[in-house]
């Protein structure tokens, strides 16, 4: 009998890492990061709750981090299998790995020198770039809903979540005593009012359904009205003088954002002089989307070619249909922002304000009456994009005690999540039958406002524990 245990993102949103087990394979579905309060960070360096070594194949559901980030760690653990994904998020990977590499092998230089000046014992990074140069090794692209064999008795096939370039909602189709299973693993199921990639599309049939409930407890301000208060808040800056900042995710979040200001200089509503994208990451990433236009749905793609310039270097891309876009690659060139008191958009990470250039940012800027501070996404519980949202008078942020003066707006309609309505009109596509259904990535609040919600629609809906194992 298939067993399914849960070893991450049951008691939150981040973590995601699932274990199936069957008569003859094991295979582990996503091996991401616990992000957050520092407590639930310290997981990270817990051992993996399961051999490495016995697992035959990985699928990973998309490039986030609270997704993949632990790959390296199981690797560094003995897996030396493939690693599943689609195509654009083999790209997106690389570089979301190196740079979590690249950022706790800073983070922990700078700790060790603190506790060798308090003679303490020092620590070691997570991993390091070369664990994440072996893991790239063992990633094996595939292309939406090619049905694939991963494993004795396990076919695996992708489609479109939607969600970000190349995110996938996972179907696992399992052969025991003459039968078929079917688990379906939503991923993080994508709004369908969001710019550049296609609605999720939708699954008609499983026996064990896992579904992300980031958003299970609201709905999204229609994008209508989200883009009438953007416009607005960016014609304010544009009277009163002061600069914008937008914490932006570097995958997925950015790219909406750029696409959407684009709009706004098409329709000669952008006064700004620049806007400038202040995140290496994000930048590489940006770059990766531009070679994924064929996956953009048709509208939002139509558009970006319409204003193509023949002969341009980036042709058909996010730059001609936002000519004032510049790239603040170096540290030389995000330091000289924080000169500039008016006229700028700066984007830039962490989203949550977690670290990144964005603190630094924040730090020259959000006591400024004048400016005004824009979140585009999901601010969790612990980081400082929260505390500043739910109203902080005043933040310690790179190193300084800093006083909230700035205009703070919160779009939750930018979100790249599917909202509650989206989710329960995904579940209605489930025609033959209603499958076990458990929910996961979710606060407590979410996750139980869901589970009241589509009970209501009919269905049983269960809230896993952690490491807890369920029979299919």
């Amino acid at each position: 009998m298939a067993q399914l245990t849960f070893y991450g993102a049951v008691e939150g949103v981040t973590g995601s890492a699932y274990l199936l087990t069957t008569e003859s394979s094991r295979i582990l579905l996503d091996c991401g990061l616990f992000q957050g309060r520092r407590k639930e960070e310290e997981a990270n360096r817990d051992p993996l709750p399961f051999d490495a070594q016995e697992i035959d194949a990985v699928v990973l559901s998309h490039a986030h981090l609270d997704h993949s980030g632990r790959l390296p760690l199981l690797v560094l653990a003995g897996y030396q299998g493939p690693l599943y994904m689609t195509w654009p998020t083999c790209d997106l990977i690389e570089v979301l790995l190196k740079d979590a590499a690249s950022l706790q092998e800073r983070d922990v230089e700078w700790e060790n020198r603190r506790r060798r000046r308090s003679g303490k014992e020092e620590i070691e990074p997570l991993y390091r770039l070369e664990d994440v140069e072996e893991t790239l090794t063992c990633c094996q692209g595939v292309s939406y809903h090619q049905r694939i064999n991963i494993a004795e008795g396990v076919d695996l096939r992708f489609v479109d979540a939607g969600h970000i370039l190349g995110s996938a909602i996972v179907e696992i189709f399992i052969q025991e005593g003459g039968k078929e299973k079917k688990l379906v693993f939503s991923g993080d199921l994508g709004n369908s009012q969001a710019a550049l990639l296609r609605d999720p599309e939708t699954v008609d049939s499983a026996d064990l359904l896992l579904l992300e409930s980031t958003y299970g407890d609201r709905d999204h301000r229609s994008m209508e009205a989200t883009l009438a208060e953007f416009e607005e808040v960016i014609e304010d800056a544009s009277e009163n003088g002061g600069n914008i900042l937008i914490p932006s995710f570097a995958v997925g979040r950015t790219q909406e954002i750029i696409f959407r200001l684009g709009e706004l200089y098409q329709k000669g509503k952008l006064r700004h002089q620049a806007v400038y994208l202040d995140s290496p990451m994000a930048i590489a990433v940006t770059e990766i989307y531009h070679r994924y236009q064929h996956v953009y749905n048709a509208e939002d793609k139509a558009a970006i070619q319409s204003h193509a310039r023949p002969g341009s270097p980036n042709q058909k891309s996010l730059h001609t249909f936002l000519p004032v876009l510049r790239y603040s690659t170096t540290t030389a060139e995000s330091m000289a922002l924080n000169k500039l008191e008016s006229g700028a958009i700066i984007i830039a990470g962490s989203g949550m304000c977690n670290g990144g250039r964005i603190r630094h940012h924040l730090k020259h800027n959000l006591w400024r009456k004048k400016s005004h501070v824009i979140f585009v996404g999901f601010q969790a519980l612990g980081t400082p994009g929260r505390t500043i949202v739910d109203g902080a008078k005043n933040i310690h942020m790179a190193g300084e005690e800093i006083a909230v003066r700035a205009n703070i707006h919160t779009m939750g309609g930018f979100s790249a999540h599917a909202s509650q309505t989206q989710l329960v009109n995904w579940l209605s596509a489930f025609t033959r039958k209603k499958p076990k259904l458990y929910l996961v990535h979710g606060e407590e609040s979410a996750k139980l406002t869901l589970q009241r919600t589509v009970r209501e629609h009919g269905w049983s809906a269960e809230i896993p524990s952690l490491n807890q194992t369920v029979n299919f």
